[in-house]
């Protein structure tokens, strides 16, 4: 499935690496704590570093404004296994902690990257814009959380979001443009969890209107669990009522919002 991934990205012989990098390189940029140098030192079996996307391999213009630069877009592939217990002291095994893991590989890497991450627990895709640290002249910064998915689907050839994902079915204004385009896959790809179909966006504003629609059912989803197992809990019937009138209300609403995707 990896390799199928790869192939739907339809990366042209000009932008191609095909180097592997020393895991040390990722360690030694950008990791803050002695626990998350252990999970990239122990889970990871391999970095190899897939293509360089930039002006004079692609033919996409690099971008710069006030908040960020993108030179070049980096292509990467991560084969993991699982991190050790207590730190490689117990021959226990836990799962990987895959939004860390990408988290930490985007923070390492200065240009923005699209992640393919080969853990025990499956495939995942992900991704990051970036822009200028405020306080630190010259440090590149994650711009919010990355978007991590787990492609927990058949990628075949014809599947509409291995379609979606080929280099020239990306804006070609920029390569912050491009890049959105991955990262609008990845929102529609979401979507699909809500709505049952995968669908390309069709205009930048249709892609906008989707994002804010999937946060906010992701942020009702989280409310929504959180007053079910309160409810689970409540022993008085006036408040469980009160409990459950407002799940009522909260679904609704998630009805209406999903209705955006």
């Amino acid at each position: 499935m990896l390799e199928a991934l790869i192939s739907a990205l339809a990366l042209p012989a000009s932008c191609r690496v095909e180097q592997r990098v020393p895991k040390k390189m990722l360690i030694e940029n950008g990791t803050p704590t002695a626990a998350d140098k252990r999970l990239l030192s122990d889970a990871i079996e391999e970095i190899q570093w897939i293509a360089a996307l930039k002006p004079n391999t692609v033919g996409v213009a690099e971008y710069r404004d006030n908040e960020r630069e993108y030179l070049e877009v980096a292509v990467l592939r991560i084969t993991a296994r699982h991190a050790p217990e207590d730190g490689g002291l117990s021959t226990a095994k836990k799962p990987l902690n895959t939004t860390r893991m990408a988290e930490l590989v985007h923070r390492a890497v200065p240009y923005p990257v699209l992640l393919l991450l080969a853990a025990p627990q499956g495939l995942f895709l992900s991704l990051a814009h970036k822009r200028w640290a405020q306080n630190e002249a010259g440090k590149v910064v994650l711009d919010g959380a990355p978007a991590t998915v787990d492609l927990a689907l058949d990628l075949t050839a014809g599947h509409p979001f291995a379609q979606a994902l080929a280099l020239n079915r990306q804006p070609q204004a920029s390569l912050l443009a491009l890049y959105q385009g991955w990262m609008d896959c990845l929102t529609a790809l979401q979507a699909s969890q809500y709505t049952g179909t995968f669908t390309a966006d069709e205009t930048p504003a249709q892609a906008a209107t989707r994002r804010a629609a999937l946060h906010r059912c992701q942020e009702l989803d989280l409310r929504i669990a959180s007053l079910r197992n309160t409810a689970t809990k409540e022993k008085q019937m006036a408040r469980l009522v009160a409990l459950n009138l407002e799940i009522n209300g909260l679904m609704a609403e998630r009805h209406h919002v999903a209705s955006c995707l």
